[in-house]
């Protein structure tokens, strides 16, 4: 017969092996979620975020910001991308996005005007036409701003 104390043993553990099974079926659930949902923002407002991440990472100077939003097509180095950062800011002051309008898409690829006023003139509203495309799922600006 069955020690009744090694009876006991397994039966006290069976709760514990139940209870790690429903955590780790929760991580599971939870991890599939996360990574499959989407950001929840319409195609034209991650346009617009692409539009408006660039343009605050080259307001920082940040140009490992500057790339995540940023055509591949369109890198430059490092010290280009922020001389004329730096050029346009001198002359101009500091950029800001005020609207992004007429978003069109055509597959991967999307056309958009960007409104911007600069910190000189906040009035002077110019208006660029630009480009767009999605790469590794996310949107990225694919023109130059105004500089």
């Amino acid at each position: 017969m069955n020690d009744p104390e090694e009876t006991g043993d397994r039966s006290s553990f069976l709760p514990i092996l139940i209870a790690l099974a429903v955590v780790v079926v929760v991580l599971i659930v939870v991890g599939v979620f996360r990574l499959t949902r989407s950001s929840g923002l319409s195609e034209e407002l991650q346009v617009g975020r692409a539009a408006v991440g660039q343009n605050d990472a080259l307001q920082r100077e940040n140009y490992s910001d500057f790339l995540k939003y940023t055509c591949a097509d369109e890198h430059s180095t490092e010290a280009d991308v922020l001389a004329a950062q730096r050029q346009s800011t001198s002359a101009k002051g500091a950029r800001y996005v005020d609207d992004v309008t007429g978003v069109a898409f055509n597959g991967d690829r999307a056309t958009a005007t960007v409104v911007y006023h600069f910190e000189r003139s906040p009035e002077a509203k110019v208006k660029a036409p630009m480009t767009f495309a999605r790469e590794g799922g996310q949107w990225k600006v694919c023109s130059p701003g105004p500089g």
